[in-house]
């Protein structure tokens, strides 16, 4: 069963979020039991199997159960290379959130290159590509990495936000084209908020945040809850231009994997291969539909 904690944060999304219009695509899944409702297990790595259960105990939790992800260290680097979960029904504009712990690797390899990834996703050969995405580079816990992917194949666009939420460092609000494209700053509508109050000790390895995102065809809202308020702390709400906001439907989605290219912003040695298998746990993930 649910702990107190996790079942008072959904009744709260349910309540704020009665202005998204749920349609019959709307689905929770809370990883209770032993296999997974809305979901599909993926994996372009070895698939062991201890590499992901459902419904096991929280080890940082009591009376929670969740979904636990274990990165193989013998998975070769790239993103879909580790355990993966899909949606196995398409979805489209609304809201999205999940309650997620990311592992905490900071005793034992503070190097270690390595994603978590939640996120929508889907390539269609004809529309282009569908992303939007949260992530955290585990060798350091406080930033997290908020953005979007669209275009066809080989010309794929990309808008993004970096923060340092521990002390409210924003290191970048940027556009670009292609993975290695110069960045450009966003201003205005597409930059707010320009500042962000500080979550002191904030640390996603630590404990269980609620994160999530609200989209909308001319506009994409990143937030997360307050871990002592329960109050929306909105990490971006771009608007201003549709440039960078998907309009055609995805496939949602959660992954962990080794990334030996990719550093975090605060400490560029972080691309070492995982030398055990740290675990991520996911309480529950939630998708509200709407029509807009």
């Amino acid at each position: 069963m649910k702990s107190v904690l996790a079942k008072a944060i959904v009744l709260f999304l349910c309540a704020s979020a009665t202005t998204m219009e749920p349609d019959h695509k709307s689905f929770q899944e809370d990883f209770d039991g032993d296999s997974s409702e809305h979901f599909s297990y993926a994996s372009g790595g070895n698939r062991a199997d201890f590499t992901r259960t459902f419904g096991v105990h929280s080890s940082v939790e009591p009376g929670t159960s969740v979904l636990s992800f274990k990165i193989d260290p013998n998975d070769p680097p790239g993103a879909g290379r580790g355990p993966e979960i899909i949606s196995n029904d398409f979805t489209h504009f609304g809201r999205y959130s999940a309650r997620i712990k990311v592992p905490d690797v900071q005793s034992e390899q503070p190097n270690v290159g390595a994603v978590v990834g939640y996120f929508t996703y889907h390539m269609d050969d004809t529309l282009g590509l569908s992303e939007i995405d949260f992530e955290w580079l585990i060798a350091d816990p406080s930033v997290i990495y908020v953005g979007t992917w669209t275009g066809p194949d080989g010309a794929l666009k990309r808008i993004g936000r970096t923060i340092k939420l521990s002390d409210g460092t924003i290191y970048g609000t940027t556009y670009r084209e292609g993975h290695k494209g110069t960045p450009y700053p966003l201003t205005g509508a597409q930059n707010q908020p320009e500042k962000i109050k500080a979550i002191d000790g904030y640390d996603a390895s630590s404990n269980f945040y609620t994160y999530g995102f609200d989209w909308h065809p001319d506009h994409l809202r990143w937030w997360m809850l307050h871990p002592l308020t329960s109050d929306t702390v909105v990490l971006w709400d771009y608007r201003g231009s549709q440039r960078g906001i998907p309009q055609n439907k995805s496939r949602y989605r959660l992954n962990f994997w080794h990334t030996n290219e990719w550093s975090v912003v605060t400490n560029p040695n972080s691309l070492e291969k995982p030398r055990k298998p740290y675990e991520l746990e996911v309480d529950w993930m939630r998708y509200e539909g709407r029509a807009d």
